[in-house]
């Protein structure tokens, strides 16, 4: 995930600011198969709704729902209030995190003149006017004997991480540092965590970091005046959102557990219509369809918040978990913009690329109602990941290629297919229901993966240098 209003520290490593990863699919037969309709999948077909799905979609999108902001927690009363409406008991789930406020403001003249900097995740704010000093690559050995007080340090980057070079002029009394790329292109970076010895940091291009250093080696004086504010660290919380449909009959409880699974934050600017308002709505109204479907296993519907920052909610509540617990989870549905009429075909993603009872499931629906199997391939990035590392059998649905206005304010109830909800909602609905129903005589056993095998992180890390 790209630009991001709040970051978790405490998972330095899971952050998903990338794009989401481009799974490799599984091929698929070329041959055409033949359509065999169950008519068992119409005690959940005629019970979907498309038009609910789209109205709540158009309800969660009207402002960006960003990670412990009001907007956030609106949702999550929404998305409770509608679980009630249906019967369930309600659990809202809160958790903590370190998390990181970006700048409002960010500023910065030299010597009158606005080089329209990009500030660094995790800079502190601060507003400082001083004199310009070039330091290199900022290390140790070049800031021996240095004396930076009073002064903004101007660095390049290379060889060490930013949050070091930050740290090294300013423990050599520098009041705000300005890192130049060593590359075309502009520096979108981050500090690596929160740090009380940072000052504010800011980057500039290659370009602009050239002709400054080339000023300062001709002997002259350059005055910089650094503007950084809004940015802010500390402890968030955010919510989970979780209703359980239990077995109809105790008599007919098998004891397992199937979690139909979406995230309800946004990022910054992006009102989420498809991420992941759709996801979330489509969860919705699959627990309406559920709710009076007879049924020998526990289907529990959970939306999770901060997933934008590195999937905290969905980490927070598979950790939470006591193993008893986790050894009944059988499978996890994870639907994740799931509605975008400019992205791709449907697929599937798992994490370690191989095929499980999410898979297996999924595939016998699409070909009934579809009469072709969904490609399903290797792919993180969203709340899937946790449960996958923890051996459940688990999949995120989501059409690929991505739409062009992922993550953008462009995410809005416009770009909604109301075809791609209902194939999807079908798919999904039908695939939990031939497992969970009473008709089904088959063994229903779990299907785990060795936890020793599973990749621990399938999305990507942000460049600290």
């Amino acid at each position: 995930m790209k630009t991001k209003k709040l970051l978790s520290i405490t998972l330095a490593t899971s952050l998903a600011l990338g794009a989401l990863s481009v799974p490799v699919f599984a091929q698929q037969p070329a041959a055409q198969h033949e359509i065999v309709k169950n008519p068992l999948d119409n005690k959940v077909i005629n019970k979907i709704n498309v038009d609910n799905i789209y109205n709540m979609i158009d309800y969660l999108q009207q402002t960006p729902r960003v990670a412990s902001t009001p907007e956030e927690f609106a949702a999550v009363q929404y998305i409770k209030d509608q679980f009630e409406s249906y019967g369930y008991d309600v659990e809202i789930q809160e958790f903590e995190y370190f998390g990181y406020t970006t700048p409002h403001t960010v500023d910065l003249l030299i010597d009158g003149t606005s080089l329209s900097p990009l500030a660094f995740t995790y800079t502190p704010s601060g507003d400082v006017q001083a004199p310009l000093e070039y330091v290199g690559l900022a290390t140790p050995d070049e800031l021996e004997g240095k004396d930076l007080s009073g002064k903004i340090a101007l660095v390049q980057r290379g060889s060490i991480p930013f949050g070091e070079k930050v740290i090294n002029a300013a423990e050599k009394g520098a009041v705000g540092v300005i890192i130049f790329n060593n590359a075309a292109g502009t520096i979108n970076g981050t500090l690596g965590g929160a740090d009380d010895r940072f000052v504010p940091t800011v980057s500039i291009t290659q370009a602009q970091g050239n002709n400054l250093v080339s000023k300062l080696n001709n002997g002259e004086t350059v005055q910089a005046s650094l503007k950084v504010l809004g940015a802010s660290a500390g402890l968030r919380s955010s919510h989970n959102v979780i209703a359980s449909k239990l077995p109809t009959n105790k008599n007919r409880d098998n004891g397992n557990v199937i979690t139909l699974t979406s995230h309800h934050d946004s990022v910054p600017g992006a009102p989420g219509a498809n991420d992941n308002a759709s996801g979330t709505a489509m969860v919705l109204e699959l627990a309406r369809v559920f709710k009076n479907l007879p049924t020998d296993t526990e289907i529990r519907f959970i939306t999770f918040g901060a997933e934008e920052l590195g999937l905290l909610g969905s980490r927070h509540y598979v950790r939470d978990l006591p193993q008893e617990e986790l050894d009944r989870i059988v499978a996890n549905f994870n639907l994740d913009m799931v509605g975008s009429r400019d992205a791709g075909s449907l697929v599937m993603n798992t994490i370690d690329g191989q095929p499980n009872l999410v898979t297996e499931l999924s595939q016998a629906s699409s070909l009934r109602l579809n009469g072709e199997p969904t490609r399903f391939g290797r792919g993180g990035s969203s709340d899937h990941v946790p449960f996958g590392e923890a051996g459940i059998p688990a999949a995120l649905f989501i059409h690929s290629p991505l739409e062009p206005w992922y993550h953008t304010p462009q995410d809005t109830i416009d770009k909604i297919s109301k075809e791609k909800l209902q194939d999807v909602a079908e798919i999904v609905g039908t695939a939990i229901y031939d497992y969970a129903r009473f008709d089904n005589q088959t063994p229903k056993q779990p299907q785990r993966a060795s936890k020793q095998n599973v990749p621990q992180q399938m999305y990507f890390e942000e460049s600290v240098e």
